[in-house]
């Protein structure tokens, strides 16, 4: 007599698969809806900035050294890369190394999850935080402040998702090698500030010093905003600036995939 043992039909375990990552990524959200002074900095922070800034009179002027586009549409750039280093270098490597410090990663190792879907359902929520928000601050600035929606509107996405990937891949980095949440949030600091002074957030980088200006395009905040800027003018971004940010988004993306640790 023959036993026929039933196996799962392919479909059936990548649809619990799919399944599993969806309740994993819903989860995740809420967990991340529920942290008040996470929800107040990535969120309600940039558009309180946007609105602060925009309340500014001189902030409507153009100046000769932003290529006819007036002071607050050189600063929203800025408030989006704000957002997008808030969520990079503090939300998802302080969550990743307090998942590895509880050893919940390394529980999910052992289950059908599989812990590589919470860092796939954090990236999803990181992601999809930083898409409503950059549409927020876009939509606030056009019907609150007149800014006008950037000329080259593709342009303008591929650097978006570029910028994306490089902050993503530093944050990533950061998890990689605090060995807790504590060094995490001090590695985040360490690289905010000074990237965002960078960024021109302070100091516009036109105004810059020349050396100052230099040592700008050669991070990938800097970069970025250099990026924004030409696509919000309607063209292309110098290679240099695309090859910076590309570059930092490859080179911490390796680090990270080779140092990451689950325990």
């Amino acid at each position: 007599m023959t036993v026929a043992i039933e196996t799962p039909s392919v479909p059936a375990a990548a649809a619990r698969r799919r399944s599993a990552l969806t309740r994993l990524t819903v989860t995740e959200l809420k967990l991340f809806l529920r942290e008040p002074m996470l929800v107040f900095w990535v969120i309600a922070f940039p558009l309180l900035l946007l609105v602060i800034f925009g309340l500014i009179p001189s902030f409507k002027q153009t100046h000769p050294g932003y290529q006819g586009l007036t002071v607050l549409e050189t600063y929203v750039p800025i408030i989006i890369l704000t957002m997008l280093a808030l969520l990079s270098f503090f939300s998802l490597p302080v969550t990743l190394a307090t998942y590895r410090e509880q050893r919940i990663l390394r529980r999910l190792q052992t289950t059908p999850a599989g812990a590589w879907r919470v860092l796939a359902a954090q990236l999803a929520v990181t992601v999809g935080a930083g898409v409503v928000m950059v549409a927020a601050i876009l939509v606030l600035g056009r019907l609150a402040f007149a800014v006008p929606f950037p000329l080259a509107p593709g342009i303008w996405v591929v650097v978006a998702l570029l910028t994306a990937a490089c902050t993503l891949s530093l944050g990533l980095f950061i998890a990689a090698v605090a060995a807790n949440p504590r060094v995490a949030a001090a590695i985040g600091n360490i690289l905010f500030f000074p990237l965002m002074f960078f960024s021109g957030l302070w100091l516009p980088i036109p105004s810059m010093p020349a050396v100052l200006q230099h040592i700008s395009h050669a991070t990938p905040l800097g970069a970025a905003w250099e990026s924004f800027q030409a696509a919000a003018l309607g063209h292309w971004p110098p290679a240099l600036a695309l090859g910076t940010m590309a570059a930092y988004a490859v080179v911490f993306g390796l680090a990270a995939a080779r140092l990451f640790r689950w325990e």
